[in-house]
């Protein structure tokens, strides 16, 4: 059986605001299908205004001044280059996006870094269902920063210099060496940095511990992520807390103490 791409058209709708139009830039003809049934089935409110297979086409349809999506879902590598091609065109980006990809662990963590939804494929109804519920029909925020971000850790995974943070008053861009601590409360998270400015994230303290693991930040207790190069003392005394540069006392758990107390070795003998 040959599976066959048959190019949606657009239905126009009585306006709503409930309403998210959406766009899928996709290649492979049984992925483009699998969302499309998941979103008619798991998504009523997502408008499906047009679809691509290849750059190409997905250019065209922005040629139309009133093609204006809220939402795109994009592969990322497609068969006339990869789609920051095509965004490159699009700039200002004012819509949001969606990467669908195969597990690669230096895209996923360029998305997490740049605050860029994600959808592993297979596609899990659950992540869908996400993803549409994160989008603002308003036009979305900030987006070119985000992608240029994006890009960089892609093409560069040991950069780590900059990252972008979804805050529940906006997006915020924030140099990881400046930030001093995560701070765990419910699932939000709030960000401590050097200049005493504080962000509190729409995110879990654990996304932010798997994310920066690898450039000298440690979980030293269930609601604290910090950053190892501003630590000041450490008192052994009273169960066991940290004392950090901007003053604020961290607490040691005892069950991560041993863990903590090694990598404090490690780092005194240069390893």
């Amino acid at each position: 059986m040959v599976l066959q791409h048959v190019p949606i058209k657009t239905i126009t709708r009585t306006k709503s605001t409930s309403v998210v139009k959406a766009i899928i830039v996709e290649d492979e003809i049984r992925s483009m299908n699998n969302i499309k049934n998941l979103l008619r089935k798991h998504c009523p409110e997502v408008e499906l205004i047009g679809d691509a297979l290849n750059i190409e086409e997905a250019l065209e349809l922005f040629e139309d001044p009133a093609f204006q999506p809220d939402i795109a879902f994009l592969d990322i590598s497609l068969p006339d280059g990869l789609v920051f091609k095509m965004l490159d065109q699009l700039r200002p980006v004012n819509f949001e996006i969606v990467f669908i990809t195969a597990y690669n662990e230096h895209a996923i963590k360029a998305c997490e870094y740049s605050s860029i939804g994600y959808i592993l494929k297979p596609i899990d109804p659950d992540e869908l269902i996400q993803a549409v519920s994160r989008v603002r029909v308003t036009r979305s925020e900030k987006m070119g920063q985000r992608i240029e971000i994006f890009n960089k850790q892609l093409r560069n995974p040991n950069a780590f210099e900059k990252m972008s943070i979804s805050a529940i008053d906006g997006i915020y861009f924030v140099s990881i060496k400046d930030i001093v601590r995560f701070e765990a409360e419910d699932n939000y998270t709030h960000i401590f940095l050097q200049n005493k400015e504080r962000i509190t994230a729409s995110k879990t303290i654990k996304a932010y511990e798997d994310m920066l693991a690898s450039v000298n930040f440690y979980r030293v207790h269930k609601r604290h992520v910090i950053n190892l190069n501003y630590m000041r003392k450490f008192i052994k005394g009273d169960g066991g807390y940290l004392i950090m540069d901007d003053g604020k006392k961290i607490e040691v758990s005892r069950r991560r103490r041993p863990a903590f107390m090694e990598q404090m070795r490690r780092l005194e003998e240069g390893l």
